[in-house]
């Protein structure tokens, strides 16, 4: 599994990116949801990594790995920022999302799980693009 994930984490980690992206962009362009501060901090460090990760994924160039990284733990400390505003009353600063939609305004419950919000799937996907990214890097065994 170490060896597939190796050879082959980098197309992974670009699927999601690509799943993440387009998902994103249905709710906010089909469902007309209004995304809010951290929403947009979440899609500015999400969206490059499509086009980034295929490059890579068909160069075979894990030096990509450098700097996806840093970029995607970036993404899990936001998206957990995000997670905790909206399930911590309280909590968060009141002057990051003084403009336009308020953080914690909650717009999807998936599959009837209140808890499984967009950024709930954000979070989901930059843990599971930074595991990709860190498999990808270690040595074929």
């Amino acid at each position: 599994m170490r060896k597939f994930l190796s050879d082959y984490g980098l197309y992974f980690a670009w699927i999601i990116a690509i799943v993440a992206t387009a998902g994103s962009l249905y709710f906010s362009e089909v469902k007309l949801f209004v995304p809010c501060t951290l929403c947009w901090y979440q899609r500015i460090l999400m969206y490059p990594f499509v086009i980034t990760l295929a490059i890579a994924s068909f160069k075979q160039d894990k030096q990509i790995i450098k700097y996806a990284l840093p970029i995607s733990v970036l993404g899990i400390f936001v998206a957990t920022y995000h997670v905790l505003e909206q399930n911590l009353a309280g909590f968060g600063a009141p002057a990051l999302c003084k403009l336009g939609v308020p953080c914690s305004t909650k717009y999807i419950g998936l599959f009837g799980i209140e808890f499984l919000s967009i950024p709930v799937l954000s979070l989901i996907a930059f843990v599971l693009i930074s595991f990709l990214l860190i498999m990808a890097s270690l040595n074929k065994e």
